[in-house]
C-alpha cells in the first residue's frame, strides 16, 4: 500500500481551485513559525526560490506541497492535512483575502505508514 504524507479536506480544496484559478500555478508551502506561525503558505510558483532544502511531501489539489529540511526533521512522522480556518491567512499567503487561511492539522504515522515513509 502507498501511504501520503499530506492531503487536503474538501472544504480547503475548494478554496484551493479558487486561488488556481485566480493565480495560476501556485505551490503550497510550510512555514517554519517565527512570524507567520507554523502555517501553509500558497504562493505563485514563480514567487518562490524551491532548492536542496526543500522537501516535496507530495501533491493536493493539483498543487506540490514543500517543506524545509529542517523542519521536516520535526515533522517526519507526522501526517499533515491541509484545512481552512475563519481568519487572515500569512503575510505572503495568498489566502489573505478570503476571509479563510489555511490551516494544518497533524497526527502521528501508523507503524505501517511510518515504515513505508521513513525507511
Amino acid at each position: 500500500m502507498e501511504y501520503n504524507r499530506v492531503e487536503i479536506t474538501p472544504e480547503a480544496n475548494k478554496l484551493l481551485q479558487e486561488l488556481r484559478q485566480q493565480h495560476g500555478e501556485v505551490i503550497f508551502h510550510q512555514s517554519g513559525g517565527c512570524c507567520d506561525g507554523s502555517s501553509p503558505m500558497l504562493l505563485p510558483k514563480e514567487d518562490f526560490y524551491i532548492d536542496d532544502n526543500d522537501i516535496l511531501l507530495g501533491e493536493i489539489g493539483g498543487v506540490k506541497f514543500y517543506m524545509s529540511h529542517d523542519q521536516f526533521e520535526y515533522w517526519k512522522h507526522t501526517h499533515l492535512t491541509v484545512d481552512i480556518v475563519p481568519g487572515r491567512g500569512g503575510s505572503f499567503s495568498l489566502d489573505i483575502p478570503t476571509g479563510y487561511r489555511f490551516f494544518i492539522k497533524s497526527r502521528m504515522l501508523s507503524e505501517d505508514e511510518n515504515r513505508d515513509l521513513n525507511p
